[in-house]
């Protein structure tokens, strides 16, 4: 079955750098869009970048801030993020969508302290 693996969350400051990773498996790693979603307490789950085959996107929020990257020999997808900022502060969730299903991982909580 499909299995997402987030790490790398913490506690950081303000302006520092921190690199999520997922491991995943189950499935064909690689041919399917993956995806960083986050999500602070009160609010909705969005999506931060995506990376498929095609290329990446991102949220403006974190644009020229966060890079997501894959390793397919890993079975990997990271995200770094850089510069980061208090309303960064949230629980980061590695997703993939194969044949009309949603997957999630379980979530890594990362916290911005200024």
């Amino acid at each position: 079955q499909v299995q997402l693996m987030e790490s790398g969350g913490g506690l950081v400051q303000t302006g520092s750098s921190l690199k999520l990773s997922c491991a995943a498996s189950g499935f064909t790693f690689g041919l399917y869009p993956m995806y960083w979603y986050r999500q602070a307490p009160g609010t909705e789950r969005k999506m931060v970048a995506m990376i498929n085959q095609s290329g990446n996107s991102y949220d403006y929020s974190v644009k020229g801030r966060f890079t997501i990257s894959i390793d397919n020999a890993k079975k990997t997808v990271f995200l770094q993020m850089n510069s980061l900022k208090a309303e960064d502060t949230a629980e980061y969730y590695c997703s993939t969508y194969i044949a009309h299903t949603r997957y999630w991982g379980q979530g890594t909580q990362v916290t911005v302290s200024s």
